[in-house]
């Protein structure tokens, strides 16, 4: 099979940027904490990968790639919410999305409290290498950190996790 020519998707990459949908959906439902921005989030990271896949190296972890994405448009909507409106007030962790509150159990309704109150970084840390299989260099990489700086965030959030629920 001749390689397409400059400029020209290859093949894989759809067939692969679609495989990966799922683990961007979750990410994003983290990023975002709710359903509809969460698909509005990845939507937005496909319209963007697929007009920068130019950008990306056969042979490098895509996924890597694509989270990148996902974390960079979160960011640049927060910006620019930021901008125009007034921010909710952050630690608000009863509208905490994924398990109905039903089926929660107290373990589960303080560890969801716990991970709320970590800032930002350390959250979003524990996240990519905990929940999403990312190695630390890995994670590093998407949030455009140090290795010795993932690895401080990652061991900080576990630390602070475990002291909220001693």
């Amino acid at each position: 099979m001749a390689a397409p020519s400059p400029g020209a998707m290859h093949p894989s990459f759809k067939n692969d940027l679609v495989a990966l949908l799922p683990d961007l959906r979750a990410f994003s439902r983290f990023l975002c904490r709710e359903r509809i921005a969460a698909d509005e989030l990845v939507q937005n990271t496909v319209v963007v990968a697929l007009s920068k896949h130019a950008q990306f190296e056969l042979g490098t972890n895509l996924k890597a790639w694509l989270f990148a994405i996902v974390r960079s448009q979160f960011y640049s909507g927060l910006r620019s919410a930021r901008r125009r409106t007034a921010i909710v007030e952050a630690g608000e962790t009863e509208n905490a999305p994924g398990v109905d509150r039903a089926d929660r159990s107290s373990d589960l309704i303080d560890f969801s409290r716990a991970l709320w109150r970590l800032s930002a970084e350390y959250r979003e840390a524990l996240m990519l290498v905990g929940a999403c299989g990312f190695s630390y260099q890995e994670a590093a990489t998407v949030c455009g950190c140090g290795l010795g700086t993932m690895k401080a965030r990652v061991s900080r959030a576990r630390r602070q996790i475990a002291e909220a629920l001693a």
